[in-house]
């Protein structure tokens, strides 16, 4: 003997039906919570926020960063071919 049963409803209809809770306020509100830190997060990873958090206070602009930089190079270059010289003497 097979007995078939055809329910056609909605979910909320089924819920309603067999006595679960409705969720949908609380995922709603949950998915709002998850929206708001999502976007504070968003917010931290503009430029201006991420230059000042990963350069040192003592660097106020970018003509210092500018000059750290250039003394950099300028530095690296020249000892560099002072240790060629050096070796090229010898």
């Amino acid at each position: 003997m097979k007995i078939k049963i055809d329910i056609d409803c909605t979910p909320e209809e089924a819920r309603s039906f067999l006595g679960l809770p409705d969720v949908a306020p609380m995922q709603k509100a949950a998915m709002e919570e998850i929206e708001k830190r999502m976007l504070s997060g968003l917010q931290a990873m503009d430029p201006e926020t991420l230059y000042k958090t990963w350069l040192p206070s003592s660097m106020q602009g970018w003509e210092q960063l500018q000059k750290a930089f250039w003394n950099q190079f300028a530095g690296g270059g020249n000892q560099g071919q002072e240790k060629s010289d050096k070796t090229n003497k010898d």
